[in-house]
């Protein structure tokens, strides 16, 4: 059941309206009702209290695991429903890459289903763009579609050749659905493990260099061309790879861009002593990349942040590093890891807010990332400068696999609110 809510006194900052300020926040039904002032004859059933705080819309995530249905040794949907509305996230998209594969309505409806029941955050499925992500046969896109999926992709699973890939982007294309591509050529990746430098060199280590990353991106953006489908590439990792995607979008090409938290702030030296907490994919690349994905975020090239979130359980990180699995828990660190970079001068926090809001539902098509009036009510309110640790008195995910384990945080969410309701409210309460 949803309330008749008011955030009372918080610094609403909503870029997709421009809005920034001191404004009380009305919602009822589900929906914002006001911004600043009072529908006629609205009554609160409950106050919450944001001064001090800043409110913005809940925010959106364009890539995180929840590892069911398949992998619930690792992770389940309430789980990290759970770790997502505590770091302030309302919709999230979850890859196909499940057990069974996203490829047929009936596991649409499993996952939306089970999402809706536990009632913490919205899920948006990402279809598979060929039949069990094996890169052959194309899925019942059309089918998929009308069960939910707001997005086809094939997670890291190369396709076969490029005549299946060029038949999908066309038959994508022809339903108007958007097309997700995780850009690597799994021949030039080669099994490699860590960026392709010096670091990789010294510790012996198997590397990808960032043309694996390049290569793959020319080729679909040289189909884009041809079909004229709409393509998002998803966690872009090298500067040579946003270049290409400003080329692109300068041309008028259809495409877009987003980036993992984690590579704007960390590096390949980061896996010095063979941190298998750093072992992610894409690769953790050199400095000179991490500084001009920040530099293509301020641009607007790349216009979303996401967590791409990997949960595992402890012994996936144990083996020697190659063998190892590789990606890390990040939910509870998107927005932080957000704010840090308003906190470093590479963003103004409403850059940074638009970042993990209206951009990823800019490129999604979907109606969230907003407080307008008649948007649905979904709402973040979190303290910019209270500083947390990273532990497990906080931490909801079941994967415990970052390396910002034991460090601390800056910025906390106090409360989440999805669709009218508080899903979210730390407790004890922030003096």
């Amino acid at each position: 059941m949803t309330e008749r809510l008011v955030i009372r006194g918080g610094y609403v900052i909503d870029p997709a309206n421009g809005l920034e300020g001191i404004h009380d926040l009305y919602l009822a039904e589900g929906r914002v009702a006001g911004v600043g002032t009072a529908p006629d004859g609205f009554t609160a059933e409950r106050v919450i209290s944001a001064e001090g705080r800043i409110v913005c819309p809940g925010l959106i995530d364009l890539c995180a695991r929840l590892r069911e249905p398949g992998l619930e040794h690792k992770a389940s949907i309430a789980s990290e429903s759970a770790a997502a509305s505590a770091g302030g996230i309302t919709t999230l998209c979850c890859p196909p890459d499940t057990d069974p594969v996203i490829d047929t309505p009936a596991v649409v409806n499993l996952i939306q289903e089970k999402a809706q029941q536990i009632g913490k955050v919205r899920v948006l499925p990402v279809g598979a763009l060929t039949r069990g992500l094996k890169g052959k046969d194309l899925s019942e896109m059309s089918a998929l579609k009308r069960a939910g999926c707001v997005a086809l992709g094939n997670a890291h699973s190369p396709m076969a050749n490029t005549l299946v890939l060029r038949r999908a982007l066309e038959y994508a294309a022809s339903h108007d659905l958007l097309v997700v591509i995780r850009p690597e050529d799994p021949w030039l990746a080669d099994r490699g493990c860590v960026h392709e430098g010096p670091t990789a060199t010294r510790l012996g280590l198997p590397g990808i260099p960032d043309a694996a990353e390049t290569v793959a991106i020319a080729q679909v953006l040289a189909l884009v061309e041809h079909t004229e489908a709409r393509v998002h590439f998803a966690q872009l990792s090298c500067a040579r790879a946003a270049r290409m995607i400003a080329k692109a979008r300068e041309k008028g090409a259809p495409v877009s861009a987003d980036v993992a938290a984690h590579q704007l702030h960390l590096s390949e030296l980061d896996i010095d002593g063979f941190n298998a907490m750093c072992h992610v994919s894409p690769p953790l690349r050199s400095p000179g990349d991490r500084d001009a994905l920040r530099a293509a975020l301020k641009s607007g090239v790349i216009t979303a942040i996401c967590s791409d979130h990997q949960p595992h359980e402890p012994d996936a990180k144990l083996d020697v590093f190659p063998s190892t699995e590789p990606g890390m828990a990040s939910l509870e660190m998107l927005l932080p890891l957000t704010l840090k970079l308003v906190d470093e001068d590479v963003l103004s926090l409403s850059q940074a807010i638009a970042l993990v809001t209206e951009g990823p539902a800019s490129i999604m098509g979907i109606e969230t990332g907003s407080l307008a009036v008649g948007a649905p009510a979904d709402a973040c309110i979190f303290d910019p400068a209270h500083i947390w640790k990273v532990d497990s008195s906080f931490w909801r995910s079941s994967g415990r696999n970052t390396p910002y384990w034991g460090q601390s945080a800056k910025g906390r969410v106090t409360h989440t609110v999805l669709g009218g309701r508080v899903v979210f409210e730390l407790q004890p309460p922030l003096e």
